[in-house]
């Protein structure tokens, strides 16, 4: 890529639009999930209730069954894609801003109702955000616009995550402004993703959206599966982080109990400098890819990602020792951010543009069920009572099971770099 094509990648006013929308995306996630537990438990909410209310997450799980509906019908302003985003933006604000006025002690049904809506209505943004991504962003861009969607999305996880909890209920110049005005400033801050809306592209395609809902239910199935080599490419969505997904599904039990650190230790280390490890990966990913293309840097990127598992089976080996703590929690979480953004870019490749928010919303639905299922998996293949593998032999086989993915991969070059011209 010639030196001004490279940077006239980055000056692109999508991308700025695309890091607004990981905010507006990643923003409402902890207001019906960590913070409004947060806030129930101060209130004196018993656990079962709790519990019960943590369902309020299901409409992330199963927001592919609605997307046709976004592909299929077109918003009476602003278009197909900004339309949808608008709307459901609204909709969150307006839903957070409501749970602001509810009590948890008087008012729980109706406050766990509340979070079910804005979930939903969250559920449903992520859908034409993951479209309206997919569809502006040029081929060259999608490593960029998949980094800087996570970088939105991380920011805005701590902004209504721990930020708010410091806010509702810390103490100092920052905190104990009360659950109240918390959630009305995170409603307002919604703000930004409307300004992002407002202000970005809506993208514009020769081909028509399905013009019945039927269609907008069938044609993506029946357009991908038409592809040739679509089963082995269904294969790579699942295997390609399966590898990272087991080594993870345990990381912070072995960290405590199998290497021997505190808990303190693993907060500090494991959360604190992995996150800035992933987001440090997560960019430099991203910016590599502009350069490596799609297929070298899911193959580049692969590799460092099984690689990543074998410093936690020399620490699993060598016991308790604080640099290589440091090295495998940095490590694994540089590679696996630079493997995400890889991944996430794939997943955009691969969709139709006539059917983008229901073909992004099955494949990442299937992508993360191999992440969902790998922890019991994990559980009996280290526990005593089961088979007892030890840590170093389990974290080598998460290596291991890195490598059909890749295989694949490999097998799947042409079609892959096929992707890029698009």
């Amino acid at each position: 890529m010639k030196t001004h094509d490279y940077s006239a990648v980055f000056r692109d006013r999508n991308l700025a639009v695309i890091l607004l929308l990981g905010f507006s995306s990643g923003l409402p996630i902890a207001l019906s999930g960590s913070t409004l537990q947060a806030w129930l438990t101060v209130e004196g909410v018993d656990l079962t209730t709790i519990g019960m209310i943590t369902l309020a997450g299901v409409p992330y799980t199963w927001k592919f069954l609605w997307a046709p509906l976004m592909d299929r019908y077109v918003p009476p302003f602003l278009g197909r894609r900004r339309g949808w985003m608008a709307i459901t933006q609204i909709a969150v604000a307006l839903g957070v801003a409501a749970m602001a006025f509810s009590s948890p002690r008087t008012d729980i049904t109706f406050l766990a109702s509340l979070a079910l809506f804005v979930a939903f209505a969250s559920a449903s943004q992520d859908i034409v955000i993951d479209a309206y991504r997919t569809d502006i962003a040029a081929a060259g861009q999608r490593g960029l616009a998949a980094a800087l969607n996570v970088v939105g999305y991380r920011i805005a996880m701590l902004v209504s995550g721990a930020l708010a909890l410091v806010l509702a209920a810390g103490s100092g110049w920052l905190g104990g402004i009360g659950w109240e005005k918390t959630y009305l400033l995170m409603s307002a801050l919604m703000g930004v993703g409307l300004i992002a809306t407002l202000w970005g592209r809506e993208p514009v395609f020769a081909e028509r959206q399905p013009q019945t809902l039927r269609a907008a239910v069938v044609e993506p199935l029946r357009e991908f599966f038409s592809r040739r080599g679509a089963w082995v490419m269904l294969a790579i969505i699942v295997l390609y982080k399966l590898g990272d997904a087991f080594a993870l599904s345990l990381s912070t039990a072995f960290l405590i109990r199998g290497a021997g650190f505190s808990p303190d230790d693993v907060g500090y280390v494991n959360k604190g400098m992995g996150l800035a490890a992933t987001l440090i990966g997560v960019v430099f990913g991203g910016a590599w890819m502009v350069r490596l293309g799609l297929y070298r840097s899911l193959m580049v990127f692969g590799i460092l990602q099984a690689i990543s598992n074998l410093t936690y089976m020399w620490l699993a080996v060598a016991g308790k020792s604080y640099p290589l703590l440091i090295l495998a929690v940095g490590f694994d979480n540089v590679a696996g951010g630079m493997g995400t953004v890889a991944f996430v870019a794939l997943l955009m490749a691969l969709c139709d543009h006539r059917f983008t928010a229901t073909q992004y919303a099955l494949l990442s639905a299937l992508a993360s069920f191999g992440r969902v299922y790998v922890g019991p998996a994990a559980g009996y293949a280290t526990d005593p009572h089961y088979l007892g593998l030890g840590w170093p032999v389990f974290f080598f086989l998460t290596f291991v099971i890195a490598l059909p993915g890749l295989a694949l991969l490999a097998g799947k070059r042409d079609a892959i770099e096929a992707l890029d011209r698009k």
